[in-house]
């Protein structure tokens, strides 16, 4: 049984529903676009799905901190903190690809407890939860195994995220793994989950990238690291390791160093 209450599960379903409400409005039409300071695009999708899920958190949990992309933290040294991704994957979104997701994480004592990867335009959605098996759409999920780094499907969002220090380690795996899928964001976590993808490796995430990551893959049998093999947590670096299959991590970390 999972370990996190019903009525933060119930919560963590409608701030993903909202979400979802206030994109698919805007998705493969018109709509404001800028640059943020990184270069990465931001749209009216993006503040209005935040925003909408700020107003339900503002409401029913105001004792709560909120860690968004867009608006930023909001008492993030509670000791319940939400971590918000409104669309993960913008690029994907602005070209039309319904490969982006809405990510909802729940953080307590610094450690991801609660993450839903929400893709409002398939409607699919992950439900992960500490204690508790992963579900798709409400049926439960799991990796499968592999564990050779020469037998597996490796996947990473785009070389643009690495440094070069941190693309020479990943170049590393890349070539020792049986092939490499590009693109695809939260999403490929999520495939990873439900046992089509087997490792999952990327540099410059932050914690509203990966927070709500974590419970899904390891409720689904696998697990999430640093690059040093370290548990994730607030305060990772954006190094991240997903494995469908446990044992694929020390295979992956060693390849890294």
């Amino acid at each position: 049984m999972s370990s996190c209450p019903d009525a933060d599960l119930d919560l963590a379903g409608r701030l993903a529903d909202a979400a979802g409400a206030a994109i698919r409005p805007f998705f493969r039409k018109r709509f404001a676009m800028e640059a943020k300071a990184d270069r990465s695009p931001v749209t009216e999708a993006d503040r209005a799905a935040e925003a909408a899920m700020r107003a339900i958190l503002a409401a029913e949990r105001p004792e709560d901190g909120v860690i968004g992309e867009e608006y930023g933290p909001d008492r993030p040294d509670a000791e319940r903190v939400w971590v918000l991704d409104p669309i993960d994957g913008t690029r994907s979104f602005v070209a039309g690809r319904p490969i982006f997701g809405t990510l909802v994480a729940l953080v307590e004592a610094k450690i991801p407890v609660l993450g839903i990867i929400d893709q409002p335009i398939a409607r699919e959605r992950w439900i992960g939860a500490a204690g508790a098996a992963t579900t798709l759409n409400g049926a439960p999920v799991t990796t499968r195994a592999c564990a050779a780094l020469a037998e597996a499907h490796l996947a990473t969002t785009g070389p643009g995220y690495f440094t070069p220090a941190s693309w020479a380690a990943f170049e590393r795996v890349r070539v020792s793994a049986r092939d490499t899928l590009w693109g695809g964001d939260c999403y490929n976590y999520g495939l990873l989950a439900a046992g089509h993808l087997d490792l999952v490796i990327e540099d410059g995430l932050k914690l509203y990238d990966f927070a709500a990551l974590v419970p899904i893959v390891e409720g689904a049998g696998g697990t999430m690291r640093d690059w040093q093999g370290g548990v994730l947590t607030m305060t990772s670096d954006g190094k991240v390791i997903a494995a469908g299959d446990p044992r694929l991590i020390d295979a992956a970390v060693a390849a890294l160093a």
